[in-house]
């Protein structure tokens, strides 16, 4: 067997074709194992279509530019503010919060796992902020090396009784889910004097301000926008081009590709199938951090009940976003457009003058509706290869 026999895909194929299989595709024009192409003309168009259908990102593409024209379109505001830029950094700020988790989720789904305890984190890790800074007086700077330290151990004990265990991660991570859980309200109300909301009191709060012009501030203020855009989207944008490099440009994509379509194979040929999942718990873990970080220092204050069932919002947007829940197949920029279809469904029906009670309905119907239109464009591009 050599390394071509286990190609992995790149975040613009299909997946990772099987090993010696017909899907493999055929010695044509453009190398061995690559599918022949079809003629110039209509077939072209035809192999221009089928490269397209490839793309995990493009259906989510396709969708994002959906609803924002839906919610153009029904826009009952009096100053039609879906189009201004109130509008945007309304739907920005919650894509932006999602989005910071669904890009490293989407990464761990096509490794072939999964992560419940994100939302859990995301809360916890904002709470281990406000101890550390609140109760405890540490500088500010010392609290956030602190708690993402947390939160990469957290994704390594995760990691390492998932793959040392052969447990499914679906029940490792709802374990942890709960385990934090407890610990958010039964811990934070024997600490904090039968109390679950954490705040800071008085003002001396060594490097707050500095931590908050990073994490928890904001930046292009104008006239029509006086509040300016929270940081946090920059912290998304950052987080989905580090991702779309990662998974593109770099050994540990093909990794990540390979353990997700077939660990097995991609064990005989050499990739480390075990530290790739760790690490990718990891990615997963410290991410969460990062989101209760900021959490924390754009308001000042954590709570118990913070990040309960977001988990579910970040697997939507990865699975919106081309993220096959088999593994093997995805992408970083579909997921980060999956977190900005959520974050203008969730504005765009307030801003519609919809009842907010069927958001839920309306987040169901999309996810239904991705998984069909995945699952059919991965069978027809992975026929195509044949």
């Amino acid at each position: 067997m050599t390394d071509s026999d286990v190609a992995v895909a790149r975040p613009g194929e299909a997946g990772p074709p099987p090993a010696g299989g017909p899907e493999g595709g055929s010695d044509g024009p453009g190398g061995p194992g690559e599918p022949n192409e079809p003629p110039e003309g209509a077939g072209g168009l035809v192999g221009a279509l089928t490269r397209a259908l490839r793309r995990p990102a493009l259906g989510a593409l396709l969708g994002a530019v959906a609803v924002f024209v839906v919610f153009t379109v029904t826009d009952s505001t009096p100053q039609h503010l879906w189009l201004t830029q109130t509008g945007f950094q309304a739907w920005a700020q919650q894509a932006a919060f999602f989005g910071i988790m669904a890009v490293p989720v989407g990464l761990l789904m096509i490794g072939g796992e999964f992560d419940l305890s994100t939302g859990g984190m995301t809360g916890f890790c904002a709470i281990i902020m406000a101890l550390l800074v609140g109760n405890e007086h540490w500088n500010a700077w010392a609290a956030v090396a602190a708690t993402f330290a947390f939160g990469a151990l957290v994704g390594a004990v995760n990691g390492i009784v998932v793959t040392r265990s052969g447990l499914p991660s679906f029940i490792v991570t709802l374990a942890t889910y709960f385990v934090f859980r407890g610990l958010s309200v039964g811990g934070v109300l024997k600490v904090n004097h039968g109390s679950t909301n954490i705040g800071l009191t008085g003002t001396d709060h060594p490097g707050l301000n500095s931590a908050k012009d990073v994490f928890g501030g904001s930046f292009a203020h104008s006239s029509g926008l006086p509040v300016g855009y929270q940081t946090a989207i920059l912290w998304f944008v950052g987080v989905t081009a580090a991702a779309v490099w990662l998974l593109a440009r770099t050994r540990f994509g093909n990794w990540v590709f390979a353990v997700g379509g077939d660990a097995d194979a991609a064990r005989k040929v050499g990739v480390p199938v075990r530290r790739t999942k760790v690490l990718l718990f990891m990615t997963t873990s410290t991410a969460a951090a990062l989101v209760g970080v900021i959490s924390f220092l754009q308001t000042n204050t954590a709570v118990s009940e913070q990040g309960v069932g977001y988990e579910f919002y970040y697997i939507i947007a990865a699975v919106v976003g081309g993220c096959l829940l088999t593994g093997g197949h995805g992408s970083a920029l579909g997921a980060a457009l999956g977190a900005c279809i959520i974050g203008m469904a969730l504005q765009g029906v307030i801003y519609s003058g919809w009842d907010s009670s069927w958001d839920f309905t309306f987040l169901g119907a999309i996810l239904f509706l991705a998984v069909a239109v995945n699952t059919l464009t991965h069978r027809r591009a992975m026929r195509a290869r044949r």
